[in-house]
């Protein structure tokens, strides 16, 4: 089985109604369901346009329980934009990892395991859209149509989405294993 490590440089949560921009952490603890009072906390979620084989409203399996993105990543974003530099709260992601810089092509079924056990599985691309690039352009007002642009930009780099698997607490700073999943030989 192939694998791989990073470190977590940021924790950071959308527990605020009124936005999908998140805010740093340095530690929270997971449940099944993801980190309580973020937005996109739960075991089930509404179909939206990313389940189209699904009438929008109904209820589903939460595959997006957590989202993960890599700062090399993001450091090709903000270098496909011409800007200094795309923050993950922008793109209103969970964690962000250094150290694994193919992280958006991590297959689904791989795991995102912490150092006490707590742990991911990877449901998945998290597909970019146009509204982290509506935030980036707040911040680059000079430069034009950077919202339109992000979606071309974040094609294959905008992270992951998660669901969590084994609770518990993770932390700034942790060291994380990344087993990767291989379909002809899967894990379980």
């Amino acid at each position: 089985m192939k694998s791989g490590t990073a470190k977590v440089n940021a924790i950071l949560i959308a527990d605020n109604s009124e936005t999908f921009v998140t805010r740093r952490i340095s530690e929270v603890k997971l449940e099944f369901g993801g980190m309580k009072g973020d937005r996109h906390f739960g075991l089930t979620a509404k179909a939206d346009s990313r389940q189209p084989m699904y009438p929008r409203g109904t209820e589903i399996l939460n595959r997006r329980q957590i989202t993960v993105v890599s700062e090399e990543e993001l450091t090709q974003i903000a270098e496909a934009l011409g800007v200094d530099y795309v923050l993950p709260e922008w793109l209103g992601a969970n964690l962000l990892v250094n150290g694994f810089p193919e992280l958006t092509k991590l297959t689904i079924g791989s795991r995102i395991l912490f150092p006490n056990g707590t742990g991911l599985i990877c449901m998945g691309e998290n597909k970019p859209c146009v509204h982290p690039g509506e935030e980036i352009q707040k911040h680059y007002e000079t430069l034009p149509k950077l919202a339109a642009r992000f979606v071309k930009a974040g094609y294959k780099r905008r992270g992951i989405v998660c669901a969590v698997e084994c609770p518990g607490g993770i932390f700034e700073g942790d060291e994380v294993k990344i087993l990767i999943n291989d379909f002809e030989n899967p894990l379980q």
